[in-house]
């Protein structure tokens, strides 16, 4: 039988996904945060209920994270570690010997069927006849005209962590060419994989562009003005990643001058955007309200995900979304 474990969890969870926690956890000692967190989005902070936690559960801040003596892996409630990737939490946590781990695996399928959703929107003209039924309009030979397939389209996929490789498995049966943006080519990926000197000649060549960037240093802007004039006229971008990697007032004018076909945009930077961004009423910017990785089971499988890892941990084996 594994050693119990003190696991501090600041997440406010659900009924059905609390009352999986304290199963899943039986024999070990469950503490729970004092002002529990409704989202994901931000870090809870100072709680003596951390103090002699070995494992943690949720979205701790960083600073609290290193001044947890007894703390040695995080486990997030979020794909995205954002505020933890940055040299100096690396570090530190290598010198406490800290691990940390996302729940990468369980946004996987929501977020890559999401952006399947989009693109088959684009493809098919959904907005446009959505558009026309809202004004009684019959546009039949038009939207047939307009009309295209994915089969045998060029799809650059800009990440290839969880999310990206579960889009390009959805994909694969539409026949499509992948190419995916990483930072750190492992060489078994099913798709050209290709480096930051090869981005421009990449956006340049792809019918649909897909963000799932996390955060960092490195894709901050990364989608500036002068890259997004690279895309062709008719290409469609996608951002399921993080809205900070994107220009957003680029985006708008390309999209207003007709320089690019359309994007579909869950995450934007700032969120949600301004009332008078021009986004909000252009007819060839679709918005989805951060909603990609959702789905009526997600606390659930949160914690699902989290005991299975908690498994790994205690018998020693290799967690499966260990990001640190």
């Amino acid at each position: 039988m594994s050693r119990s474990l003190v696991v501090y969890c600041d997440s406010e969870l659900p009924a059905p996904a609390n009352e999986q926690l304290a199963r899943g956890l039986a024999g070990h000692e469950l503490r729970r945060a004092a002002k529990p967190l409704r989202s994901n989005l931000r870090p809870s902070g100072d709680d003596p209920a951390l103090q002699q936690a070995e494992v943690a559960f949720g979205q701790p801040a960083p600073h609290v994270v290193l001044a947890a003596p007894r703390l040695r892996w995080v486990h997030l409630t979020s794909a995205g570690y954002t505020r933890y990737d940055n040299r100096a939490f690396r570090d530190a946590a290598a010198t406490k010997g800290l691990v940390l781990s996302s729940s990468s695996s369980v946004y996987a399928d929501p977020c890559a069927e999401h952006v399947l959703a989009m693109m088959l929107a684009a493809a098919r003209r959904v907005p446009e006849w959505l558009a026309d039924q809202a004004t009684r309009r019959f546009a039949s030979a038009e939207r047939r005209r307009e009309s295209v397939l994915l089969r045998g389209q060029k799809v650059l996929l800009l990440g290839f962590g969880a999310i990206g490789r579960r889009l390009a498995e959805l994909l694969a049966p539409f026949e499509v060419e992948v190419r995916a943006l990483r930072r750190t080519p492992r060489g078994n990926e099913p798709v050209t994989v290709i480096g930051l000197a090869e981005l421009d000649a990449a956006l340049e060549w792809a019918d649909h562009i897909v963000d799932v960037l996390p955060e960092n240093a490195e894709t901050i802007g990364l989608l500036d003005a002068y890259r997004i004039a690279l895309l062709r006229p008719s290409a469609v971008l996608y951002n399921v990643g993080r809205g900070t990697s994107l220009d957003h007032d680029a985006l708008a004018e390309a999209l207003a001058t007709r320089r690019l076909g359309a994007a579909f945009l869950d995450v934007t930077d700032p969120e949600p955007l301004p009332a008078d961004h021009p986004l909000w009423s252009s007819p060839h910017c679709h918005l989805s309200p951060h909603s990609a990785g959702g789905r009526s089971t997600e606390h659930v499988a949160l914690v699902h995900h989290f005991l299975a890892e908690l498994d790994r941990y205690c018998r020693g084996e290799a967690l499966r979304d260990r990001v640190i």
